[in-house]
């Protein structure tokens, strides 16, 4: 795996966070969001493919890997877009290509939405958030189940302590277990850079438990698909063929785009980029021009 030619950290919302880079810095930008529970060196192995290319830019979201942890536990994905806006704005981007999966792209769609001039091309892997169909289930939710439903998941992970495994070699072993069917050098790898070490010499995967909770409320869903509609540049929404998340060229989340193309990937599923690696990096290539074109 290809490590980050360049670390850092910026300042958001009182919070020290951290973003690395690969590849020459004079190259056009391109910007990689991770998802929930992840962080940023879970995308080494495309930024090594795209780093010829491009500069190549990650950062650990807020509660996440590297980055400071919120002391109340509340991570609201308005916040994560604003720190994403400030990182943009401390490295001085311009226009940059920017890719997004799961959380990280329904982050990364907002932030598109608001400064579409500012995006060269955009690909979500899996990450335009909810389906049409959860959706209709939390609607038809009255506004007290909502919120008695917030309280009761707050209060179930506000003391939850990360989970302690002895040995990096044993958390390797779960990470295994979950994921049976990816190499065992890049299980090795996604386990080295996705724990931290405690004091006493056990270790714990480097995300915030509290953040799995969701917020009580967010923008309405007829606003989110306008941010859609001011995307203008190239977009790319994939999805796993295998994957539980629903088909936006099926549901019709895709129309509101001025210029997207939806591709599956056979034999994938949340993890696309990573459970088919050689067919996701080669469409995607195709996408940003460097390859033959997504089927």
């Amino acid at each position: 795996m290809k490590a980050p030619d360049r670390l850092d950290r910026f300042r958001s919302q009182r919070l020290s966070l951290s973003y690395c880079e690969w590849g020459d810095p004079s190259a056009p930008p391109l910007v990689l969001v991770h998802g929930g529970r992840d962080q940023k060196r879970s995308w080494d192995p495309l930024a090594a493919v795209l780093s010829e290319d491009y500069r190549v830019i990650a950062f650990d979201l807020r509660g996440h890997g590297e980055s400071d942890w919120v002391s109340d536990g509340a991570y609201g994905i308005m916040d994560h877009v604003f720190d994403f806006a400030n990182l943009v704005d401390t490295l001085e981007l311009t226009r940059f290509t920017l890719i997004g999966h799961s959380l990280g792209g329904n982050i990364a769609l907002r932030y598109a939405g608001l400064f579409p001039s500012r995006i060269e091309k955009f690909v979500a892997i899996e990450g335009l958030g909810p389906s049409p169909r959860m959706l209709a289930e939390r609607k038809a939710l009255s506004v007290t189940e909502r919120l008695t439903e917030w309280i009761e998941q707050r209060r179930k992970v506000s003391d939850r302590q990360p989970r302690v495994m002895q040995t990096v070699e044993a958390a390797q072993g779960r990470m295994q277990a979950a994921f049976p069917h990816l190499p065992e050098a890049l299980i090795h790898h996604l386990t080295k850079t996705g724990v931290k070490e405690n004091e006493d010499g056990t270790v714990s995967w480097a995300y915030d438990p509290a953040g799995v909770a969701r917020t009580p409320s967010d923008i309405p869903y007829e606003d989110f698909v306008e941010l859609w509609r001011l995307i203008s540049c190239p977009t790319w929404l994939v999805y796993g063929a295998n994957s539980w998340a629903s088909n936006p060229a099926k549901d019709g989340r895709a129309e509101p785009f001025q210029n997207a193309t939806v591709s599956v990937i056979e034999d994938a599923g949340h993890w696309l980029h990573h459970d088919q690696f050689d067919q996701f990096t080669a469409q995607l290539k195709g996408f940003l021009g460097i390859g033959p074109k997504p089927a």
